[in-house]
């Protein structure tokens, strides 16, 4: 018991290092969690809705993209959502308000958590996510 220490926001870094010196396999998780240097982005918007307890679905508006240009797919416990757009050369723009640039987005998803279904229709991706449940965690009905 001697050896417990009591750290205060001041000592959070010294906290983190001991932590992460003393794991295994955990880097990873440690670099998702902690990582400051990762800039994220805004763009494209998306909604995140949850259905039910089990149930999902992330809406993403990509407004300008067609279907060809859109790519969904899972990784390393990751979703990626990367949109390539066909850049048109010869187009005289007065004014470009509508962003229509490439881009890669991603979420880490639990070890529980399925695509269950991808659909692109009038500009909104959705992506249907669900929890496998268990069976003996499953509701069971008797009377």
């Amino acid at each position: 018991m001697g050896n417990l220490m009591r750290y205060s926001a001041a000592d959070l870094p010294q906290l983190l290092d001991r932590i992460n010196r003393n794991s295994i396999g955990m880097d990873e998780y440690f670099d998702r969690l902690f990582n400051v240097h990762e800039t994220s982005t805004n763009y494209p918007p998306y909604n995140l809705i949850q259905v039910s307890n089990v149930e999902s679905r992330l809406e993403i508006a990509l407004a300008g993209f067609k279907k060809e240009e859109v790519n969904v797919y899972k990784e390393y416990g990751k979703l990626f959502v990367e949109g390539q757009k066909e850049t048109a050369g010869d187009t005289n723009y007065v004014h470009r308000g509508m962003a229509q640039r490439s881009f890669t987005r991603s979420w880490t998803l639990s070890d529980d958590t399925e695509i269950r279904s991808v659909t692109f229709e009038d500009g909104l991706l959705s992506i249907e996510l669900g929890k496998i449940v268990p069976e003996h965690h499953v509701r069971k009905d008797y009377l």
